[in-house]
Protein backbone atom coordinates (compact mmCIF):
# COMPACT_ATOMS: atom_id res chain seq x y z
CA UNK A 1 0.00 0.00 0.00
CA UNK A 2 1.07 3.55 -1.09
CA UNK A 3 0.22 6.84 0.87
CA UNK A 4 0.84 10.40 0.22
CA UNK A 5 -0.19 13.55 2.10
CA UNK A 6 -1.75 16.22 -0.48
CA UNK A 7 -1.60 19.79 1.07
CA UNK A 8 -5.22 21.13 1.79
CA UNK A 9 -6.42 23.94 0.59
CA UNK A 10 -6.54 27.60 2.18
CA UNK A 11 -9.64 27.46 4.17
CA UNK A 12 -10.64 24.02 3.72
CA UNK A 13 -11.96 22.55 7.12
CA UNK A 14 -9.89 19.78 7.31
CA UNK A 15 -6.72 18.42 8.56
CA UNK A 16 -5.40 16.51 6.27
CA UNK A 17 -5.53 14.76 3.13
CA UNK A 18 -4.01 11.19 1.50
CA UNK A 19 -4.29 9.51 -1.83
CA UNK A 20 -2.79 6.17 -2.71
CA UNK A 21 -2.46 2.48 -4.17
CA UNK A 22 -4.01 -0.18 -1.96
CA UNK A 23 -2.61 -3.52 -3.22
CA UNK A 24 -4.69 -6.21 -2.53
CA UNK A 25 -7.70 -4.44 -3.08
CA UNK A 26 -6.41 -3.25 -6.71
CA UNK A 27 -7.75 0.56 -6.20
CA UNK A 28 -7.04 2.97 -5.48
CA UNK A 29 -8.06 5.55 -2.46
CA UNK A 30 -8.93 9.32 -1.25
CA UNK A 31 -8.91 10.11 2.04
CA UNK A 32 -10.12 13.56 4.01
CA UNK A 33 -9.77 13.83 7.89
CA UNK A 34 -11.42 16.34 10.12
CA UNK A 35 -11.28 16.82 13.56
CA UNK A 36 -14.01 15.84 15.68
CA UNK A 37 -16.31 18.26 16.87
CA UNK A 38 -15.89 19.18 20.54
CA UNK A 39 -12.38 16.85 20.22
CA UNK A 40 -9.23 18.15 19.50
CA UNK A 41 -7.44 14.66 19.71
CA UNK A 42 -9.80 12.66 17.69
CA UNK A 43 -10.40 12.94 13.82
CA UNK A 44 -13.15 11.71 11.47
CA UNK A 45 -13.22 10.69 7.44
CA UNK A 46 -15.62 13.32 5.75
CA UNK A 47 -14.29 11.48 2.58
CA UNK A 48 -12.70 7.84 2.27
CA UNK A 49 -13.33 6.54 -1.12
CA UNK A 50 -11.26 2.93 -2.30
CA UNK A 51 -12.46 0.63 -0.11
CA UNK A 52 -13.61 -1.94 -2.18
CA UNK A 53 -11.71 -3.85 -4.66
CA UNK A 54 -11.43 -2.19 -7.85
CA UNK A 55 -13.44 0.77 -6.68
CA UNK A 56 -11.31 3.59 -8.25
CA UNK A 57 -9.02 2.17 -11.20
CA UNK A 58 -7.44 4.64 -12.42
CA UNK A 59 -5.12 7.73 -10.35
CA UNK A 60 -7.59 10.36 -11.87
CA UNK A 61 -10.54 8.89 -10.15
CA UNK A 62 -9.08 9.10 -6.86
CA UNK A 63 -6.96 12.60 -8.14
CA UNK A 64 -11.06 14.25 -8.86
CA UNK A 65 -12.19 13.35 -5.59
CA UNK A 66 -9.18 15.59 -3.75
CA UNK A 67 -9.69 18.58 -5.72
CA UNK A 68 -12.72 20.10 -3.79
CA UNK A 69 -9.73 19.69 -0.28
CA UNK A 70 -6.83 19.99 -2.35
CA UNK A 71 -4.67 21.38 -4.80
CA UNK A 72 -3.19 18.02 -6.72
CA UNK A 73 0.48 18.10 -7.24
CA UNK A 74 0.85 17.70 -11.09
CA UNK A 75 3.29 14.29 -10.54
CA UNK A 76 1.42 12.99 -7.91
CA UNK A 77 -0.99 10.60 -10.91
CA UNK A 78 2.95 9.67 -12.29
CA UNK A 79 3.63 8.45 -8.86
CA UNK A 80 0.73 6.54 -8.17
CA UNK A 81 0.90 4.45 -11.22
CA UNK A 82 4.27 4.33 -9.92
CA UNK A 83 3.72 2.43 -6.87
CA UNK A 84 0.88 0.47 -8.90
CA UNK A 85 3.55 -0.57 -11.35
CA UNK A 86 5.72 -1.86 -8.04
CA UNK A 87 3.56 -4.13 -7.18
CA UNK A 88 2.57 -5.87 -10.27
CA UNK A 89 4.09 -9.34 -8.94
CA UNK A 90 3.08 -9.80 -5.68
CA UNK A 91 0.07 -11.62 -4.89
CA UNK A 92 -1.79 -12.28 -2.02
CA UNK A 93 -1.01 -14.40 1.54
CA UNK A 94 -2.95 -16.78 3.38
CA UNK A 95 -4.35 -12.77 5.50
CA UNK A 96 -5.55 -11.28 2.25
CA UNK A 97 -7.20 -14.10 0.95
CA UNK A 98 -9.31 -14.85 4.24
CA UNK A 99 -10.05 -11.13 4.58
CA UNK A 100 -10.95 -11.11 0.56
CA UNK A 101 -13.20 -14.32 1.49
CA UNK A 102 -14.77 -12.24 4.29
CA UNK A 103 -15.42 -9.44 2.74
CA UNK A 104 -16.89 -11.33 -0.53
CA UNK A 105 -19.53 -12.96 2.18
CA UNK A 106 -20.46 -10.21 3.77
CA UNK A 107 -21.27 -8.67 0.35
CA UNK A 108 -23.56 -11.87 -0.66
CA UNK A 109 -25.32 -11.00 2.97
CA UNK A 110 -25.41 -7.65 2.27
CA UNK A 111 -27.01 -8.19 -1.09
CA UNK A 112 -29.00 -10.97 -0.08
CA UNK A 113 -30.61 -8.44 2.69
CA UNK A 114 -32.01 -5.72 -0.08
CA UNK A 115 -34.04 -8.04 -1.80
Amino acid sequence: MSRHQIPLREGVEATSAWIGWDRPLQTFYAQVFARYPNDENEEIEILWVGTSEAELPRPVDAIRLLEPYCDVPAEIAASLEIDRMKTLAKVDGPNQLEAKAFLARLEARNRSNRT
